[in-house]
């Protein structure tokens, strides 16, 4: 793919264009829910599917939209999945049921991972060697803004103009980002011809599928263990899909994923460093979330300005990082980064106390947004630069797959460490309190623990609570949830360090610059 001097630049504004809004609509959503449930009068766990069905399509079809990249021309199937996410954003504002608004977003997540998955490819054809960096740290900047910054985008959207608004929000720009594309986008011949991978193809599909969706079984259901048959059917079909797919890429001529890039060590290190990003730094976000909004009291639009702290380093510092991943190797930047997140989230941890005030979050937000705009650039980077250019829409598929993943991982194994610390704390709370007599005790506990540690202030203003206001213990007992839910927070954090800081050991011990060794 050649581009003039100029045009590449208007190349690259599209493709970040496409992936803010991709990345923008698995967090934009979050701050619109309650006025979705008040829309179609559904429970927060239907409700939840609106979240899940995008981030489930979006993950399964990131290796088969970069395969028809490959194939029918990176170009053509960018825009088209733009044209896709369009239409899906559409049917979304329109939605009059759950149901329909569940579908609809699904059917917006083929064109979120066709945007994704091929822009990466696309910018890193476009550039030469002495510029991709410069290049992917401009596309980073999109990635990493979208993430934190659309609670603040979506709180001010709703409260202007309704939930309908996140959605529809994207028709214009999509068709905006689709001209431009038309325009300045070129494309080379197809580069393959043979018959597809079908098998592989399916294979992967289910793998990545049985995978994400027990974790969001998980996720919905957090009293279920590990083995409980709702979630090990679907491990087990993404085991047996990966043994398969293996064995099958193996043996076919034209391979969905040509297996040998596993052998670059570079390309593993990148990889799982961008899982261990996703689990820990954007999984992290949630549970930051829940704590400015059910804890502390701010507002959608409060916590995203709060969280604008992240975002606002990444548009300093992301087109500054591609030429610092130039200067100094991707392995050093990447570690870097990924120590200074987990310095980040210590610092919150050694922080943070009841009553909690804003005071104890800055300082580490401050690290957490040097290390998000610090780190992307170099991931991207190292993993495209350890493939072959003919590879470079395969390993544009499977980088964003494993930061997908990360994701749902993380989500899921930091919640069960904020729920294992907080009913931990509340039971042995709980059972200190001998002015309350048993009869109140037993459900009232019951109910505490049933409501989780995510409901917060809304526990307190609810109905079933209404009996015990006028306890003297009250005050007592609203003080014992909030030591509670910071003690879940406490090791939640323990776990998003630990998550980056495997993370920064493996990218230093596995990735190679190219200036001191070959791929």
């Amino acid at each position: 793919m050649n581009s003039s001097k100029q045009s590449k630049w208007y190349v690259l504004g599209t493709v970040s264009l496409a992936v803010f809004m991709a990345m923008l609509d698995i967090t934009i959503v979050n701050v619109a829910l309650p006025d979705i449930q008040k829309s179609f009068t559904v429970s927060f766990t239907s409700l939840q599917w609106v979240l899940n069905a995008y981030t489930l399509v979006y993950a399964v079809m990131l290796l088969p939209v970069s395969k028809l990249g490959d194939r029918l021309g990176r170009k053509w199937v960018f825009l088209g999945g733009l044209a896709l996410f369009i239409i899906g954003s559409l049917a979304d504002g329109l939605a009059t049921s759950d149901t329909w608004l569940n579908l609809a977003r699904g059917f917006q997540g083929i064109g979120g991972a066709a945007m994704m998955s091929l822009s990466l490819s696309i910018v890193t054809a476009s550039f030469p060697a002495k510029q991709r960096g410069l290049a992917l740290g401009i596309w980073s900047s999109a990635v990493g803004l979208a993430v934190s910054g659309g609670p603040l985008i979506g709180g001010i959207l709703v409260d202007t103009w309704g939930w309908r608004s996140i959605f529809w929000i994207n028709v214009p720009i999509g068709l905006f980002a689709i001209i431009m594309g038309l325009i300045f986008i070129t494309d080379r011949a197809r580069q393959e011809t043979a018959a597809l991978d079908w098998l592989g193809l399916l294979l992967s599909a289910l793998m990545i599928f049985g995978t994400v969706l027990g974790l969001i079984q998980k996720e919905m259901h957090p009293s279920y263990a590990w083995t409980n048959s709702h979630l090990i059917i679907w491990f087990i079909i993404a085991l047996i899909s990966l043994g398969g797919f293996i064995l099958v890429e193996r043996h076919v001529k034209t391979p969905l994923v040509d297996l040998t890039i596993f052998k670059s060590r570079t390309f593993i290190g990148a990889n799982i460093a961008a899982f261990t990003l996703g689990a820990g730094l954007y999984g992290g976000f949630t549970y930051l979330s829940i704590l400015m909004q059910n804890y502390m009291g701010y507002s959608a639009f409060e916590t995203g300005l709060k969280l604008l702290l992240i975002s606002v380093f990444t548009l300093v510092l992301g087109p500054i990082t591609g030429l610092l991943s130039d200067r100094i190797g991707n392995r050093w930047l990447i570690s870097l980064a990924l120590f200074i997140g987990m310095a980040g989230i210590l610092v919150i941890n050694a922080l943070l106390k009841t009553p909690f005030k804003w005071a104890y979050l800055y300082p580490g937000f401050i690290l957490l947004g040097i290390s998000n705009a610090l780190v992307n650039p170099p991931i991207s980077s190292a993993a495209m630069g350890a493939v072959d250019d003919r590879h470079i829409g395969m390993a544009s598929g499977i980088i964003n797959v494993f930061r997908q993943v990360g994701i749902s991982f993380g989500v899921v194994i930091l919640g069960i460490s904020v729920t294992n610390g907080y009913n931990d704390k509340l039971a042995h709370g709980l059972s200190q309190l001998t002015t309350l007599p048993a009869l109140i005790k037993a459900p009232l506990t019951t109910m505490l623990h049933k409501a989780g540690p995510f409901a917060g202030q809304q526990i307190f203003t609810d109905h079933r609570v209404a009996a015990y206001r006028e306890l003297p213990v009250f005050n007592e007992i609203k003080h014992l949830v909030y030591q509670a839910f910071n003690a879940g927070m406490h090791q939640g954090d323990l776990m998003i360090a630990i998550f980056l800081g495997i993370g920064g050991v493996v990218a230093l011990l596995l990735i190679k610059d190219p200036r001191s060794a070959q791929k």
